[in-house]
């Protein structure tokens, strides 16, 4: 944060605000040609004009009119909206008109988080990227990236940052994929494969960034864990501005920057999530986000595993989301692993899910009991996928420990719909855990392809959400 906080000050906290010249009406900075409508729900379209000035936008049939307000803000609301485009959508008052032109209707999805989601396809460097950016011309993919200022109370106005010009929508082409968030872009991509609609991804994000910079003052001031916390400034900048245009849900990538304060994180995430939901005020929208990924660097050996145990949790207990796990795409070497296209994967599968009422599994095997046989513990899970496995031979990661709290190597077996683990130098059983380390070698899976989540027999044991979602 000291980096970040560096920045904001030699910025000066400066924000510029796409504010109407003379009296002229003006649209907020989401709204530019190539911008994407969310289908399916009223869509505001909001901006600056003339104290008094009456508003008019017109779009697909619809005319809706609005006075702007006396610190000159105004808003309509366009009526439910079916997918398709290219379309013009007007903004017209007294002095002139603005057309917004190639405007699309579809699904439109905030991503969000810290380095592993900011990672641009070119930082990948790897031939499958390559090739996916050599194929990524689609008109159907609309691109925004917010620019990072941070603020250190809510504003309405995106912020610029010197000798930039505002943001706008980008088709999705070899160029514009090159720098786009890697794992948004392979989200967005498969998801328009599979709904055929519009998609478009607004990008804001910023590496190095703890969960606490995300979430607004007031959240965190609501609860004892997080009160003391640090928070002000990219909601305020980056994330406030965005609302309350009409989404689909979010995805998120962050949590390296938390490890360490793992149980403060079982408050702080949920709280950050709620936030967002009740200031968007369009229900409980799908937030699905993505597990850190294995790496042998910094910190205590279980500080890793007991951050994607407080992820898990939050799936575990907070409504309509989702933690997609990435046991098997980390590098012990990196914490920005290049493996992005099986994330992207796996979020659209969650959104099919969640979002679109496929009947698809989109999780891997969730730890949801143990019993004790002798010198047995059996294992019990949920989102079984058609079945466990065991990927590439006999399973492993498992650890076991009796009375006395030692962990040993242990042997583990798939029986059924179980997993029976054990171990000859323990003789009563009594605490199993996988996975439990920064880098960890295992390969429990479901026959979706989709792993199993680090966990301990031993944990904070959340409510189960009926059905897993």
């Amino acid at each position: 944060m000291h980096t970040l906080k560096r920045f904001a000050i030699a910025l000066g906290l400066a924000w510029t605000v796409a504010a109407p010249a003379r009296a002229d009406v003006a649209p907020h900075g989401l709204f530019t040609d190539g911008c994407v409508l969310q289908r399916g729900r009223k869509v505001p379209v909001w901006g600056n004009a003339a104290p008094g000035e009456k508003v008019t936008v017109t779009f697909r049939g619809q005319e809706v009119t609005a006075t702007a307000s006396p610190k000159g803000q105004w808003k309509v609301e366009l009526n439910k909206l079916e997918a398709g485009g290219p379309f013009e959508l007007t903004i017209s008052g007294p002095n002139n008109r603005v057309r917004l032109k190639d405007v699309l209707v579809g699904e439109v999805w905030v991503c969000s988080g810290q380095s592993n989601m900011e990672w641009p396809m070119t930082a990948l460097n790897v031939e499958e990227a390559k090739q996916a950016i050599a194929r990524a011309d689609n008109p159907e993919i609309r691109l925004f990236t917010v620019q990072k200022v941070p603020a250190n109370e809510p504003v309405s106005a995106l912020g610029v940052l010197p000798k930039r010009q505002p943001s706008a929508w980008e088709k999705c082409t070899t160029v514009t994929a090159a720098r786009f968030s890697a794992v948004a872009f392979y989200f967005g991509r498969d998801l328009q494969r599979h709904l055929k609609v519009p998609v478009g991804l607004i990008h804001s994000s910023w590496g190095g960034t703890p969960a606490e910079s995300w979430t607004s003052k007031e959240a965190l001031q609501a609860h004892a864990a997080t009160k003391g916390l640090n928070g002000s400034n990219l909601f305020n900048g980056m994330i406030h501005p965005l609302i309350p245009y009409a989404i689909r849900g979010v995805i998120w990538y962050q949590g390296e920057s938390n490890v360490g304060r793992a149980e403060q994180y079982r408050t702080l995430f949920p709280a950050m999530i709620k936030d967002w939901r009740g200031r968007w005020k369009q229900g409980d929208f799908p937030f699905l986000f993505v597990q850190i990924a294995p790496w042998a660097g910094y910190g205590p050996e279980t500080g890793w595993a007991e951050l994607c145990e407080a992820q898990q949790f939050t799936a575990l207990t907070v409504p309509n989301t989702a933690c997609i796990v990435t046991t098997d795409v980390g590098d012990r070497k990196d914490i920005h692993p290049v493996k992005k296209a099986p994330i992207g994967d796996r979020l659209a599968r969650a959104a099919r899910a969640l979002a679109y009422g496929e009947k698809i599994e989109y999780s891997g095997p969730v730890y949801t009991g143990m019993k004790i046989e002798g010198n047995k513990a059996v294992l019990s899970f949920s989102h079984l996928g058609g079945g466990l496995e065991a990927k590439g031979g006999a399973l492993k990661g498992f650890k076991i420990a009796g009375g006395d709290g030692k962990f040993v190597p242990a042997r583990a077996e798939i029986r059924g719909e179980q997993v029976i683990v054990f171990s000859p130098d323990v003789a009563q059983s009594v605490t199993v855990r996988y996975a439990w380390e920064r880098y960890p070698d295992v390969n429990l899976f479901n026959r979706a392809g989709l792993p199993a989540s680090p966990f301990r027999t031993d944990g904070p044991t959340p409510p189960r959400r009926e059905g897993g979602r």
